[in-house]
């Protein structure tokens, strides 16, 4: 892949990873390879269905809805935080947002997932799409959701704070929602696209990636102290399609947030890059980073994939996020525990290690667990 150049910029002086708030955070140093005070933790999902408080203030409110109302988007981010004690916060947002947001009739049905207003599968419909722009007033309600986060998670003048890591989907993942017009298995109709018009394919990626990126960047500027690039189907691909077809647009997202920069020295934002079932992906994935310009690379791992095995593929320069499996927050503390101890022992093989789960919070995850989880990772 050729190495993009990111346009370079520096983040304004209020920022957190500027004034200092986040810069020494256990978060942070993990993510840019340094010792931090403690393991940092924090959960994929960790905003969502298994929390009560969650479930009361979504009441009657639609998730897209949700994520684009400030006061409740940022309520909801909060929220784990307060109860786990967790080292970060994840933006309360969805996949699908930036679709939502350039003009594209998508919606969250419940027990499905997004489901377009129809499948855009032709060079046609690709046109179509390719015509609406995100636009910056429409990215409005996301910069205030993030600014009202991070007021509370750091505020000025109080010192070290919690930091914020900005969401966003992958441009495959958000190409394969638009083709298939919902989930799908195996994503048959967006690998078709990809093979039998490679050019429309690769329109319909750039747009998506950087409907991803403007997302993105508009949560750092706003105050999010690293971003996540989540690719949720990357993992039905082989590594050659993966990185003829879907890598240069994910490096294309990451590069509207790889170019600012915090210091003098030239430290930018730390980014992850996270997908499911991708053991044969990792090294493409730290490469779409480091082809990004993303001077702090994390290759998020999911829970098939050992962190020191992955480590070793991935190299020295490289930091790792992961990977509890989810399946075993509902099995007896003390295999839990014994799970959760060899995941951060497994962890020391890399220059630095972020624990998360190796993927999302189950809804039907005792939250207790997850609170007596970041105990022990904070005791090790």
């Amino acid at each position: 892949m050729t190495s993009p150049t990111a346009n370079v910029s520096d983040l304004p002086a209020s920022h957190p990873l500027v004034d200092g708030r986040t810069t020494t955070s256990a978060l942070v140093t993990a993510l840019r390879g340094g010792e931090p005070s403690r393991t940092p933790v924090w959960f994929m999902r960790q905003a969502g269905r298994s929390l009560p408080e969650y479930r009361q203030v979504r009441q009657g409110v639609g998730m897209i809805e949700s994520c684009l109302m400030p006061e409740l988007a940022s309520e909801i981010t909060l929220q784990p935080v307060r109860r786990h004690g967790v080292d970060a916060a994840i933006f309360f947002s969805d996949i699908v947002v930036p679709l939502r947001l350039a003009g594209v009739g998508v919606d969250i049905k419940a027990g499905v997932g997004p489901v377009m207003d129809r499948p855009y599968r032709t060079a046609a419909d690709v046109d179509e799409l390719v015509s609406r722009e995100l636009d910056d007033a429409a990215l409005a309600p996301i910069r205030e959701a993030v600014q009202r986060t991070v007021a509370e998670l750091s505020p000025a003048g109080a010192g070290a704070g919690t930091p914020l890591i900005g969401f966003g989907g992958a441009p495959f993942t958000l190409a394969a929602y638009l083709v298939e017009g919902r989930p799908s298995r195996d994503h048959l109709a967006a690998r078709t696209l990809m093979h039998a018009d490679p050019e429309t394919w690769q329109r319909l990626t750039s747009w998506t990636a950087d409907l991803t990126g403007r997302f993105l960047h508009a949560q750092v500027l706003a105050g999010a102290s690293a971003v996540q690039l989540f690719d949720s189907w990357a993992g039905s691909l082989s590594l050659a399609d993966y990185t003829s077809h879907v890598a240069p647009s994910s490096a294309r997202a990451l590069r509207h947030v790889a170019g600012l920069r915090a210091d003098d020295d030239g430290a930018g934002v730390p980014g992850i890059h996270f997908g499911t079932g991708t053991g044969h992906l990792l090294e493409a994935l730290r490469d779409v980073l480091t082809g990004a310009g993303v001077t702090h690379p994390t290759v998020g791992i999911d829970y098939r994939t050992p962190l020191d095995e992955a480590s070793t593929l991935l190299g020295d320069g490289v930091s790792v996020q992961g990977n509890i499996d989810p399946a075993l927050l509902g099995a007896p503390w003390e295999v839990l525990a014994a799970h959760v101890r060899d995941v951060v022992a497994r962890g020391r093989r890399a220059p630095g290690h972020v624990v998360n789960l190796g993927h999302g919070v189950p809804p039907e995850t005792d939250p207790t667990v997850l609170t007596r989880v970041v105990e022990l990772v904070h005791s090790l």
